[in-house]
């Protein structure tokens, strides 16, 4: 089964559209995963159209329209694996510890909120994985995103895509 997750997107404020090579994963991936702050319905209106299945959540900068129709947590089983996708999970310092406990239950979770790419695993808990936002690099040298495979309750083939620049 492939993985493609995003975060952050921001639209329209951060970029105008999605970038082309994130949206050309879209025809190869089975799951498409977004860890909320959408900003715009028009996002999640084109991922449920041109995606197989999206799990996604609402973020902190998401409006009453998005959180209608998202989840704060979101849960699936994917490839013999148990995701969760939340928005924020507080500060670096202490978030293995955090989430572990939170999710005690989970494989991997997916989360956003800092746009700062995360691949950690909690001591007896869940993978962490923030793809980063594939349009508001902040502090970061690249716009992200990531793919995965999740099968036989493995995560394998798990890369992280670094964006050209804007122009």
């Amino acid at each position: 089964m492939r993985l493609l997750m995003m975060s952050d997107t921001h639209l329209p404020k951060r970029a105008k559209a999605l970038p082309a090579p994130l949206l050309d994963e879209l025809t190869h991936a089975d799951v498409v995963i977004h860890a909320g702050d959408w900003v715009d319905t028009d996002t999640l209106d084109l991922l449920e159209r041109r995606s197989r299945r999206v799990v996604g959540v609402y973020g902190n900068n998401d409006g009453p329209e998005l959180r209608a129709r998202l989840p704060e947590v979101a849960f699936a089983e994917l490839g013999g694996l148990r995701f969760g996708v939340v928005h924020e999970t507080g500060p670096a310092q202490g978030r293995e510890a955090r989430c572990a406990a939170r999710f005690p239950d989970l494989d991997v979770l997916v989360f956003g909120h800092s746009h700062i790419p995360w691949d950690t695993t909690a001591p007896g808990g869940p993978r962490l994985l923030n793809p980063g936002s594939p349009t508001d690099r902040r502090r970061q040298p690249h716009c992200t995103y990531l793919t995965a495979t999740a099968a036989g309750g493995r995560l394998t083939d798990l890369v992280l895509h670094r964006l050209p620049p804007r122009r």
